[in-house]
């Protein structure tokens, strides 16, 4: 079994400590078994974790056990780390996740030089003025650089976890997961994210029901004189309206909403990338490519190398394939 290790020392954020005990705990595969095994080390008998103290039930030896480590943010960032902890982290084998401020435990352990890093925004400047070698990007939920993995603040590790979930068990595991923890398994936001995610329009608006409309037809080539005609409005009244409610253009909206569909159909069937673009609206390859990259960062082949479509108990008529992609698309 895959085992993460989460390391605890004094000046840690509790709640950084406990999201990947939470998270990693949580996540169970298809048969119900256990996707990790969670286990906290530490490199004292107490740890003080701000308004509570801790003992972990196992020493800094479980770093090099691990498959993967996890180094939770720190309170104090000028804070002086035991040599044992930083040298245990240097020499781990495991993948290594930091969320928010432990991005600067795991760049005193050397672990960062060279890489793309993130961190809470307001240390940020501060990370990248210890350590010039580490490349940090204020502005993202969470980086994966390789074995290495940093999130940004407290909530961005929670967005991490399930991203590390879902690389490693597929996106239908990883849902699983973020229900158990009452969580969304993508949040929206002003930071760039790998996935492109447009969140629902609030009940109320005046354009709800030519939102579901779109959302419902999505497999269509509609151009924006289509959706005018469909809301009986002219198109220049129609994107006045739909930037004032949704703050966006409505082809803009509806290629968010193809893109998002896509996903699925990339993550949950076999069906080929050309024709996960057709299923989704696209009148081109190209098009699909193209806008799935700029919205994703990455293209649809790429995309689905990444998020694999869970292998099935038994194999399935290709009818079966087309039948579970037609669902979702719809």
């Amino acid at each position: 079994m895959h085992q993460v290790v989460v390391l605890a020392y004094d000046g840690v954020v509790p709640f950084d400590l406990s999201v990947p005990v939470e998270v990693f705990g949580r996540a169970r595969r298809a048969d119900g078994s256990p996707a990790y095994g969670v286990r906290v080390c530490a490199g004292t008998d107490e740890v003080r974790a701000g308004a509570v103290s801790l003992r972990a039930p196992h020493g800094l030896s479980a770093l090099a056990e691990a498959d993967t480590v996890v180094v939770p943010g720190v309170a104090d960032v000028d804070a002086a780390l035991p040599a044992a902890v930083l040298d245990a982290l240097a020499a781990t084998p495991a993948r290594l996740v930091s969320i928010c401020t432990g991005a600067f435990v795991l760049a005193a352990a050397g672990r960062l030089d060279g890489r793309r890093a993130t961190t809470h925004w307001a240390a940020a400047a501060e990370l990248a003025r210890r350590h010039p070698t580490v490349t940090v990007d204020p502005d993202v939920l969470f980086i994966t650089d390789g074995p290495v993995l940093t999130s940004a603040g407290a909530a961005a590790g929670l967005d991490l976890c399930l991203h590390v979930v879902r690389s490693d068990h597929g996106a239908a595991v990883a849902a699983d997961t973020a229900r158990s923890c009452v969580m969304p398994l993508e949040r929206a936001g002003g930071q760039a994210q790998f996935i492109a995610y447009e969140p629902p329009a609030p009940a109320g608006l005046s354009l709800q029901p030519l939102l579901v409309w779109l959302t419902d037809n999505l497999h269509r080539p509609l151009t924006l004189a289509d959706i005018a005609a469909h809301a009986a409005m002219s198109t220049r009244s129609l994107s006045r309206h739909f930037r004032d409610q949704t703050g966006t253009t409505p082809v803009q909206w509806l290629n968010r909403q193809r893109i998002r569909r896509a996903q699925q159909l990339l993550e949950r069937t076999d069906q080929p990338v050309e024709r996960v673009g057709t299923l989704v609206g696209f009148a081109s390859p190209t098009a699909f490519r193209e806008c799935f990259r700029q919205l994703v960062g990455v293209p649809p082949r790429a995309y689905r190398a990444a998020f694999p479509p869970a292998p099935r108990a038994g194999r399935s008529s290709p009818s079966s394939g087309v039948r579970e992609a037609r669902r979702v698309a719809r």
